[in-house]
């Protein structure tokens, strides 16, 4: 117990929309003598708003320390490459709030230009970014490279666009690649083990995306767990360049603690 500790991503893994995955709660609450952290690549949401949900659905011991979004990873990393960095982000409430707690906003002639997921991208903010990046020493930031992600919109359960969607015009209107932060890129999961105090041989990244939970941890060393109960299905093509998960189930119910103990 005393090495073992866990990664864990949350939509599709903890909950499907707004409905817990009881299999998964259950899982949460044994363990608890383990140190763990909530992984999400949603950089619209904030810490406090997504410690609020998993306590609505039955995770009642989170605490904001047992969370890391890509925008809290954005914002760590860009403090440690220019301290007191200026910035102009497109994106919600999570993205502005994680960015504001390190740096500034400047719409004249920042250090980052930072994209993420939520409400904002509209032809004066694409306008504003592009030129920034045309004519300053702006870098083209990305919380997250996803596509889509899962969300609700209009009272229902719809598909939004993702990071890298929302990025794209800003890379194309500039011709400035972007860095990426979330999953799979490095970074986030470096800062994950940084909080865990574990090293990647030692930890289990659980998600259920392979192209991005299983496919970047694998590449750090992290031990993977792919759950069905998510965007894949058993039914569908394996990414390719992506390595197997050490383990696939289908419910966290399946998972031994004692076994995956013996492995680290």
């Amino acid at each position: 117990m005393d090495h073992l500790g866990f990664l864990i991503d949350m939509d599709g893994v903890i909950y499907r929309g707004d409905k817990a995955i009881p299999e998964a709660i259950a899982f949460v609450e044994k363990i608890q003598d383990y140190p763990y952290l909530f992984l999400t690549n949603n950089s619209a949401v904030t810490p406090q708003s997504i410690k609020e949900k998993l306590s609505g659905i039955g995770v009642s011991r989170c605490e904001i320390e047992h969370i890391l979004t890509s925008a809290m990873a954005t914002a760590d990393y860009l403090q440690g490459q220019k301290p007191g960095f200026t910035y102009y982000a497109v994106g919600g409430p999570g993205l502005h709030a994680a960015l504001n707690a390190y740096g500034r906003k400047d719409e004249n002639d920042p250090d980052f230009v930072v994209i993420g997921e939520g409400e904002g991208l509209d032809y004066d903010t694409l306008t504003i970014g592009i030129n920034i990046l045309l004519q300053g020493k702006a870098r083209l930031i990305g919380t997250n490279p996803d596509v889509n992600l899962n969300g609700t919109r209009w009272g229902k359960q719809v598909t939004l666009p993702g990071g890298g969607a929302l990025i794209a015009p800003f890379q194309v209107g500039s011709c400035k690649e972007p860095l990426f932060i979330g999953k799979p890129n490095p970074v986030m999961y470096r800062q994950g083990l940084k909080r865990l105090n574990r090293e990647a041989g030692e930890v289990f990244m659980i998600g259920d995306r392979p192209e991005t939970d299983i496919k970047g941890a694998a590449k750090m060393g992290i031990r993977t767990i792919l759950v069905t109960t998510g965007r894949y299905r058993r039914y569908d093509p394996y990414p390719e360049d992506t390595p197997l998960p050490d383990f696939m189930v289908d419910s966290l119910a399946e998972m031994d603690l004692s076994q995956l103990q013996s492995m680290v």
